[in-house]
Formats: C-alpha cells, structure tokens, sequence
C-alpha cells in the first residue's frame, strides 16, 4: 500500500462534501474555499508522514515572547532561526517540523508558544488565533489539526467567522483584500492576491453559452 492509499485508508483527508459544508457554512461558492486551500497548501494537510503541514514564523514568536514581558532580543541574538524580529529561515516541508523541535527546546518554559508561532494545515491557520477562535488552549487546537483536514477545514470556517471584513472579502472575491487580511503585508511578494484569483477562476464552474 503506497503513501497516498494509506492517506486515504487513515479517513483524515477533506471530502468533497465537506467543502461544500463549507462553503454553505459561509455563504461562498465552493471554488472559494478550494482556491483558498490550493493557495494556502497545496491542497495537503498532512505531510506524507502523517504530520501537519506547519510553517514556523519565527517573526511572530518574537512578538509573542515579547509580549509577555521576555527578552526576546537577548533570544534572537543567540538563536536568530528560532526567534526573530524579521520573517524567514524557512525550510519548508517536515523540516518545519524541526524548526519547532528546536524552539520548544529554547523556549522551553514558556509553554505553546513554539506552536502559537506555527501555521497548521490545509490552511495554515496560526496558533495564537486559538482563543479567539474558540478552543480550549492551544493543545486543543493542535490535537484538532493533528485529527484530520476536516477539522482543519472548520478552524478556518471559525476563523473567516470571527473576522466579518474578511469574510465580506471572500463573499466578495475582493483577492486583494482578502490576501492582506488573511496573510498580512507580505502578500504582495508572494503574489497571494493573484494566485487566489486565479484559483478561483479554475475551480469554478464554465460559464455556459447563451443562445
């Protein structure tokens, strides 16, 4: 049995029916949520290893570290890969998964930051959102992306619904102002805006011809 059978077998893939609910959940045609997770993704929550597919921002656990009264210039200057005022040092794929190894090793007394500062998922939905999106803690919000990618799905159906100007945004198909809500001022490197719209335009239906 290959990797991508035992995926399937493992029952944690998203369904088609699940992004329906989706998107009958936020009033949006179902080419907006796909265009969203192809973009944000790949289409994947897991890696072939059976992991969450992560991203850490080191950016945001210097802020988040900073927050709490920590010295986080002191961390940066010793661990500039784990701690950071500016973003980058990615390593993509289940590297990522290293990079939190090491800042839970760092940052070890200050309990979930290293994973507040993660992306989680099909739609990298951050960590430190997990309170305002209505889990427990943050341990209840990586055991929910580390179940399957319908439970990723719904922390960002949570997430779209507890931001009302991103969700008139992806009602709307405004791409530019929902890339900068949803992925901040980088998303003009990455060209977010565009691949969204592009996306979308793949995934939705032919417009049929009229007589």
């Amino acid at each position: 049995m290959d990797l991508l059978q035992r995926r399937e077998r493992d029952g944690r893939l998203l369904s088609e029916t699940d992004i329906e609910r989706a998107a009958a959940r936020l009033g949006v045609p179902l080419a907006s949520i796909k265009a969203v997770n192809t973009v944000e993704s790949n289409g994947r929550g897991f890696l072939d290893d059976g992991r969450p597919v992560i991203l850490y921002e080191r950016h945001v656990a210097h802020r988040l570290m900073s927050e709490i009264g920590a010295d986080a210039e002191a961390l940066a200057a010793r661990f500039p890969n784990v701690i950071n005022r500016a973003r980058g040092g990615y390593v993509g794929g289940a590297a990522e998964w290293s990079r939190l190894a090491t800042a839970r090793q760092v940052l070890d007394q200050h309990f979930g930051i290293p994973e507040e500062s993660c992306s989680w998922g099909q739609f990298q939905i951050m960590g430190y959102h997990w309170r305002d999106l209505g889990y427990a803690g943050i341990g209840e919000f990586v055991d929910a992306m580390r179940q399957s990618e319908a439970a990723q799905l719904d922390a960002f159906c949570r997430f779209i619904e507890a931001a009302p100007a991103l969700l008139k945004a992806l009602k709307a198909r405004k791409w530019t102002d929902f890339a900068r809500l949803y992925n901040g001022p980088a998303y003009k490197e990455n060209l977010y805006d565009v691949k969204l719209a592009r996306a979308f335009e793949r995934y939705s239906p032919p417009v049929k011809a009229t007589a």
